[in-house]
């Protein structure tokens, strides 16, 4: 039976990976305190040095490697920020890393990632395609498998965000982050219910494929149609064979939400405009939810962890299309 993730797991990730991930800035959001009559603080995970918060849980995963596993190197699997993550971590650590990803990540991520020093390797149409040459690979080289978010040193590190916040924002109400595989909502859940257990946690996916929500649903992992979206970070299965991040999900999410193509489409112009950040769809998830599901948040301190800012000019233009608006109306 495995070893349950504990508070003290992200201490420590928190100790191995200070100096190579940056403590975000945690802001608040005037414009959404005044639309929804709440204090509106937006956690800016864009702002790490590979553009989005999973650079935490891939420098923790490769510090937790021994000696001979980072001299023979890693591969993983990815969506784009992942890989990068893992990337430039393996490179200022000196590992190795061989980087897996299908034909639907984007082209300013695999240009990201040719660029980052990883050995790149495109494979399949969805990212399960991805994940079994990934294990090809493993089996092959005697490469060390780092998944991109059911594993513990990748779940405690993501959790360093909660811990953040925590500290910044002691009297947080309600945490709103984008729900993929699972690794930042089980990280972020152990940490903010460690400490108040009266914090509400919502997960928020993309309309078509949302693998974790559709899974939650029917009580075990399934697998869903991998399908394009705005938010193409929250794309891609869980694993039928999940061990940590389903069980956590089930365990520590309060609420989950799917929101439409169209609501990411506004929320991401909301950020360009109102906050002045271009980011990625699945950053802005937990502003369309509040959207498009009406929800009530005022008098409530609320966090929105903005996730990432790797996106491709192809991606931002259909968003202007989707909202109505000219991709150069704001310059």
């Amino acid at each position: 039976m495995q070893q349950e993730l504990t508070l003290h797991d992200i201490y420590l990730a928190r100790q191995r990976i200070a100096g190579l991930v940056l403590r975000s800035p945690m802001v608040r959001s005037e414009s959404l305190s005044r639309r929804w009559n709440c204090e509106a603080w937006l956690k800016l995970d864009n702002l790490q040095p590979t553009g989005a918060f999973k650079l935490r849980g891939a420098t923790n995963a490769l510090l937790g490697l021994d000696p001979a596993q980072r001299a023979r190197g890693v591969v993983t699997m990815s969506t784009g920020n992942f890989g990068r993550a893992l990337a430039y971590a393996g490179q200022h650590l000196g590992i190795p890393v061989t980087v897996c990803i299908s034909r639907l990540v984007p082209n300013n991520k695999v240009e990201a990632l040719r660029a980052s020093g990883a050995d790149l390797v495109i494979h399949g149409n969805c990212q399960d395609d991805a994940d079994i040459e990934a294990h090809r690979l493993r089996d092959e080289q005697g490469l060390a498998y780092i998944p991109p978010f059911d594993d513990p040193l990748v779940i405690a590190g993501q959790g360093t965000c909660g811990l953040e916040i925590m500290e910044e924002q002691p009297d947080i109400d309600l945490v709103f982050a984008g729900l993929s595989g699972g690794g930042l909502i089980a990280g972020l859940g152990l940490a903010l219910k460690s400490i108040n257990p009266a914090v509400e946690l919502v997960g928020v996916s993309m309309r078509d494929g949302a693998a974790m929500l559709e899974s939650l649903a029917a009580g075990h992992p399934v697998q869903v149609p991998e399908v394009a979206s705005l938010a193409d970070s929250l794309g891609g299965g869980i694993g039928l064979d999940n061990a940590w991040t389903f069980a956590m999900t089930q365990r520590y999410m309060d609420r989950g939400y799917k929101v439409d193509e169209a609501q990411i489409a506004r929320a991401m112009l909301h950020f360009l405009h109102e906050e002045k950040m271009l980011v990625e769809g699945a950053a802005a998830v937990g502003v369309a939810a509040v959207e498009q599901h009406r929800l009530d948040l005022a008098g409530r301190r609320v966090a929105f962890v903005v996730s990432g800012q790797n996106l491709s000019n192809e991606t931002f233009a259909e968003a202007c299309r989707l909202a109505g608006e000219h991709p150069y109306a704001h310059l």
